[in-house]
């Protein structure tokens, strides 16, 4: 019998047109004979749709047109089934529903669906799902956390500094002058929660920092930033597996026409093939001590972190004094990385199975743990001497 697997995508995100790339991708390569596949398209205004047209890339051309064309939805939870129902919005008397789904696929790229939002909305509907939970999907969305645990753990990062809008705008000085004791010029300076290289910026001096900031917190409302080192080499690895197991895959360095590696570095070159079509060499032509040190690195972050699925850690090398450093973690790559598996002779088909495997295991583990007491306070004798109690 099939699996029904609702794939969610879209979202409040800036990186929302490349969700819907990732997970076209990744629609079209599950194996039709093992799964019913449900598309869920979350809209920039966080309404989900559902409908097979939501699978075809071309459609999306005239957003608007096709979201005239499907259904609105809405998400019920059947506690006799233990499956999620799909129904047509508005809600009648006698509800249309659509579809039923056992496992969900969140393939969102950003804040907002990679930040564990949508996770905890799966946790709650009680639905085994892919990928990272929802504390690992909140780390590995903020780049500071991210880095704090990292160095924390003894791997090396860059030097930062963060803080949040509203004490840049009440104390523009004092961030400014906590940015420049900290560090030099050039400096880094982008979203702390942002991705796929979106509002990350370069500056030079006093006076382009406070305007980059000022543009940056447009995007977020956390910043980091960091020592910009002159002579980088970036290299990028994938961790697939679960808490019982992990591997890393081979090692990729993406190629990039400016001087940090951009939005459009990374999918305008064939944007309807989105991660999978930016330059990169695979594998990286580094030596065989840095990439077991990339490799060791890679584990360590995910075991770290509390990651499940497929993730791809991002990583610079200081070319000057061939340090490593620890970037960022993306918890739901672009294209899913599959490319970076293909050379391990690990097909796409069959990483998506072993997600979708994966993704089930973990909801069984999960279940297992006890997370109430059956021992109903207010049966208590002791109840009517608490004090403290709003009356």
């Amino acid at each position: 019998m099939k699996t029904n697997i609702a794939v969610f995508f879209g979202g409040k995100a800036t990186e929302h047109e490349v969700s819907v790339i990732s997970a076209i991708q990744a629609m079209e390569n599950m194996s039709k004979d093992k799964y019913n596949i449900l598309p869920v398209y979350i809209s920039k205004d966080e309404k989900f749709y559902f409908g097979p047209e939501l699978r075809e890339i071309e459609r999306y051309k005239k957003l608007n047109e096709l979201l005239k064309q499907v259904p609105e939805v809405a998400l019920i939870k059947n506690s006799q089934t233990g499956k999620v129902e799909i129904y047509r919005l508005p809600l009648k008397l006698l509800p249309k529903k659509l579809a039923e789904f056992e496992v969900a696929f969140p393939i969102l790229h950003g804040n907002k669906g990679e930040n564990g939002s949508v996770q905890g909305m799966l946790e709650m509907l009680q639905i085994p799902y892919v990928g990272s939970g929802v504390g690992a999907s909140a780390i590995g969305m903020d780049k500071v956390a991210a880095k704090r645990i990292a160095r924390d753990i003894g791997l090396p990062v860059v030097d930062f500094v963060a803080f949040d809008k509203y004490r840049f705008f009440r104390e523009e000085e004092s961030c400014v002058t906590e940015c420049e004791t900290g560090l030099q010029y050039p400096m880094i300076v982008k979203p702390a929660s942002g991705g796929s290289s979106i509002g990350v910026e370069v500056a030079g001096n006093r006076e382009e920092l406070v305007f980059k900031l000022a543009q940056v917190f447009l995007l977020d409302r956390k910043v980091i930033v960091e020592n910009k080192i002159e002579a980088i080499r970036e290299v990028n690895c994938s961790v697939l597996g679960d808490i019982t197991e992990a591997h890393p895959s081979v090692i990729e360095e993406p190629i990039t026409a400016s001087e940090v590696l951009s939005f459009a570095d990374k999918y305008m070159n064939d944007a309807s093939k989105g991660m999978s079509s930016a330059s990169r060499q695979i594998p990286a032509d580094i030596s065989e001590e840095l990439k077991k040190q990339v490799e060791d690195y890679s584990l360590q972050i995910f075991r770290e972190f509390g990651n499940a699925g497929v993730v791809r850690i991002d990583y610079i090398i200081d070319q000057a004094s061939g340090k490593l450093y620890f970037n960022e973690i993306n918890t739901i790559p672009g294209s899913l990385s599959f490319y970076l598996w293909k050379p391990l002779g690990k097909e796409y088909p069959a990483m998506l199975d072993e997600l979708v495997k994966m993704a089930i295991q973990e909801h069984k583990r999960t279940a297992e743990i006890q997370y109430s007491f059956e021992n109903n306070l207010f049966q208590s004798n002791s109840l009517g001497k608490m004090k403290g109690l709003k009356k």
